[in-house]
C-alpha cells in the first residue's frame, strides 16, 4: 500500500476508535465500585435492580468473548459495516480481535480481515502479507493514538482520542451503567436470544445526558466539553439508544446500541459470551511492527526535502 493509502487506512480506523469512543462511558483503571450507577430514586424499580446487579456481576468478571456488528453511514469517515470477534478485557483494557468488512475497503490492496490487538494504550493491527511485502516484512501497524494527538498540537483532541482509545473495547458494564442513568428505562419482556431465555431491557439518552455519564470525559475542562458538546449537536448527534438482553445467571448477553446522527443511525451490536475466561493479550513482536505515526512523519519530511 501507498503511504496515502497507510493514511486513509489510519484514519478510517481512528475514526472508527473515536466512535466507539462517543457510544461508551469506560472509566479506564478507576475503582469500579466508585463508579457504580447511581439508581437511588429509581430504587423501587424492578428493571434497575435487575440491571445494577446485572452490571456489578459483569465488571467483576473483567472479560468476555464478544461478537460485534458496527454500521455507520457511508459518508462517515470510516463509515459502512464492520463484523468484529475475539476477546475483550475491562480493567485493565485489552483487546484481541479480528474485523472484516467494507469499511476496510480503503484501496485495492486492503485486506479482507484485520486482527486487532490492544493493551497498554496502544493498538496494533495486522494489516495482511501484501502490507508486509511493502514494509520490510512488517505486517502490524501500530497506532498510539494519544501520541499522536498529542504530536498535533491540539490539547483537547489528545484528551478526547485517549478517551475513545479506552472506550474502543465497549466494557459492557460501563453500557449497563450508562443504560441505568435513562430517565426512560423500561423492561420490555422475556425474549429469546439465539436459544437463550433473557430479560430484554431499553432505554434512551439525549446528548447532553450522554456526556453527563461519559466519565472518560471528565478529564475535559469545562470549556473543551462546551466545546466537544458544540461540536458533537452541530455533528448532527441527536441521542443514545441502549436495549440489552441479560440471561439468568445475570449477565448481558446481547446489546443493541443506537447513535442518531445527522447523516444517519449509528449502530453496534455486541453479543456475549464466557465472563472471565480471556486468556492474556500480548503485543505483535517488535520485529513485525511499524509505527504509522513515525512513517507518515518520515513521508513528510522526504516531501519537504524533494520540495526545498
Amino acid at each position: 500500500m501507498s503511504t496515502s493509502a497507510w493514511r486513509r487506512a489510519g484514519a478510517s480506523l481512528v475514526a472508527a476508535i473515536v466512535i466507539a469512543g462517543v457510544a461508551g462511558c469506560q472509566s479506564g483503571e478507576k475503582d469500579k465500585a466508585a463508579d457504580a450507577p447511581k439508581a437511588e430514586n429509581r430504587s423501587g424499580s424492578a428493571a434497575t435492580q435487575v440491571l445494577t446487579a446485572a452490571y456489578k456481576k459483569t465488571a467483576a468478571a473483567g472479560s468476555a468473548k464478544v461478537r460485534m456488528t458496527m454500521e455507520m453511514p457511508a459518508t462517515m469517515d470510516g463509515g459502512g459495516s464492520m463484523e468484529m470477534s475475539g476477546t475483550m478485557g475491562w480493567n485493565p483494557s485489552t483487546m484481541d480481535m479480528t474485523m472484516t468488512g467494507e469499511a476496510l475497503k480503503v484501496s485495492p490492496d486492503a485486506p479482507e480481515q484485520i486482527r486487532m490487538v490492544m493493551l497498554d494504550n496502544v493498538m496494533y493491527m495486522d494489516m495482511g502479507e501484501k502490507a508486509a511485502s511493502g514494509m520490510d516484512g512488517k505486517r502490524w501497524m501500530k497506532m498510539d493514538v494519544a501520541a499522536m494527538a498529542e504530536a498535533s498540537g491540539d490539547e483537547a483532541a489528545q484528551k478526547q482520542l485517549t478517551g475513545g482509545l479506552e472506550n474502543a473495547n465497549q466494557d459492557p458494564s460501563q453500557q449497563l451503567a450508562m443504560l441505568l442513568e435513562s430517565p426512560n428505562l423500561k423492561h420490555v419482556g422475556a425474549e429469546k436470544i439465539d436459544g437463550v431465555d433473557t430479560e430484554h431491557y431499553k432505554g434512551s439518552l439525549a446528548v447532553d445526558e450522554m456526556m453527563d455519564t461519559n466519565k472518560s470525559l471528565d478529564v475535559l475542562s469545562e470549556k473543551e466539553r462546551k466545546d466537544l458538546l458544540d461540536s458533537v449537536k452541530k455533528a448532527g448527534i441527536t441521542g443514545y439508544d441502549t436495549e440489552v438482553w441479560v440471561d439468568k445467571e445475570g449477565y448481558p448477553i446481547r446489546m443493541d446500541i443506537g447513535i442518531g446522527s445527522a447523516e444517519g443511525k449509528i449502530r453496534m451490536v455486541a453479543d456475549y459470551s464466557d465472563y472471565g475466561t480471556a486468556t492474556a493479550v500480548k503485543a505483535p513482536p517488535a520485529d513485525e511492527t511499524f509505527d504509522l505515526m513515525e512513517m507518515l512523519a518520515e513521508a513528510g519530511a522526504g516531501a519537504d526535502a524533494a520540495n526545498s
